[in-house]
């Protein structure tokens, strides 16, 4: 994309964008969700404002402690 962009090439560019969303997808990064249970896609979204922002927090509180 950035060689694209830098020579000036749209048509270049944009299908270098289609590849990497392309790859994208078949990694399951993007499209659809690839599990079947029900959970919502929680992909960008800050976990303080997901069902996991209590779990989060005691990683930070416990950060640097050691178990033993």
């Amino acid at each position: 994309m950035r060689t694209a962009k830098q020579a000036g090439d749209e048509q270049a560019e944009a299908a270098a964008h289609r590849d990497v969303d392309a790859a994208k997808q078949a990694l399951g990064e993007r499209g659809a969700v690839w599990w079947g249970n029900g959970d919502p896609d929680l992909n960008r979204h800050m976990v303080k404002n997901t069902s996991y922002a209590s779990w989060f927090a005691g990683l930070k509180a416990n950060r640097g402690k050691r178990s033993a």
